[in-house]
């Protein structure tokens, strides 16, 4: 078993087109709190004290950034990074100081098999006290990656950063790197982009009301509340202004015994019995919005009226 590796899902970073438009979402809707800000980026927090689980950055193009994972220490982070150059991964950024981060901190950056940027860091800033707003995020939960190869990608997070199996349906591939079920997953698709971003939620109650809170400010969900199968976790999906799939979770299983603990695979899940996707049987099907949300085809083909037509309605 891989011993050396990342310990937490840090924060995720987003090119969007309209800065203000996505700022106004994430914070006034959304629920994130904003930190720091520099030409054409925005750093924003949750309630908990990571220093921040979002950037946002003015580009032409929406798109997936960067997704940061946490080490423990320095030393975590230089055995990484000579992990990754013995098995021949492209390393974007070697091992130095993060000044040019908010929050800093000292890390490196390599590039996935479907070339994707995910940095790894340490020693980064964190806030001395959480806001006490239960119906606002308190954490990134999880991203999920539309993946080409799911075999070849599974092993880069595996063998290149320790992350441990969980579970595998047929369509989706869920890995984790702490004691949440998951913190990364992959979902089977022709081309690979950001399926959808999660943010935690403190428990049901809070969900709900958080949940209500976006729909109040003008932003539908597209789909839940329902409570998946692998996770165990309560779902609530909306779409920002860009085009990306949003998440309002709660309550994923916790992995607590790594020794006892046995992945799943389609065939146990298909012996449960088990409603799919939704456990509860309370929703009906995704939205078409999201399912073009989720394909990634919602940010590539989304246009400037569109995301004025979101603006004024959020505004309104």
């Amino acid at each position: 078993m891989n011993d050396l590796r990342v310990n937490d899902l840090r924060s995720i970073s987003l090119n969007v087109r309209d800065l203000a438009a996505s700022a106004d979402f994430y914070g006034r809707v959304w629920g994130l709190e904003k930190v720091s800000q520099d030409a054409g980026s925005i750093y924003f927090r949750t309630t908990g004290a990571n220093h921040h689980s979002l950037s946002i950055h003015e580009a032409p193009l929406a798109s997936l950034n960067c997704v940061t994972f946490a080490a423990p220490d320095k030393a975590t982070v230089l055995a990484l990074h000579a992990k990754a150059l013995s098995m021949g991964v492209e390393v974007v950024e070697a091992p130095a100081g993060l000044a040019q981060v908010a929050g800093g901190g000292f890390g490196f950056s390599l590039r996935s098999p479907e070339g994707h940027v995910f940095r790894i860091s340490a020693d980064v800033a964190a806030h001395s006290s959480a806001i006490e707003d239960r119906t606002r995020p308190n954490r990134l939960s999880h991203v999920v990656i539309n993946s080409v190869d799911r075999v070849q990608h599974e092993a880069f997070f595996r063998d290149s950063l320790g992350f441990r199996l969980s579970d595998a349906t047929d369509h989706l591939t869920f890995l984790r790197c702490a004691k949440d079920h998951h913190s990364i997953a992959l979902a089977k698709a022709k081309g690979s982009c950001i399926h959808h971003i999660a943010y935690e939620l403190p428990d049901l109650d809070s969900l709900l009301f958080g949940a209500g809170r976006v729909r109040e400010l003008g932003v539908e969900m597209e789909y839940g509340v329902g409570r998946h199968g692998p996770g165990n976790n309560v779902y609530s999906f909306f779409i920002e202004p860009n085009g990306f799939a949003s998440e309002y979770t709660t309550g994923m299983d916790q992995i607590e015994d790594e020794a006892s603990y046995v992945a799943h695979d389609q065939k146990w899940w298909d012996s449960q019995g088990l409603r799919r996707p939704d456990r509860w049987g309370m929703v009906g099907r995704r939205s078409e919005r999201l399912l073009l949300a989720t394909s990634g085809k919602l940010v590539n083909d989304w246009n400037e009226s569109c995301t004025d037509a979101i603006s004024r309605k959020m505004a309104s």
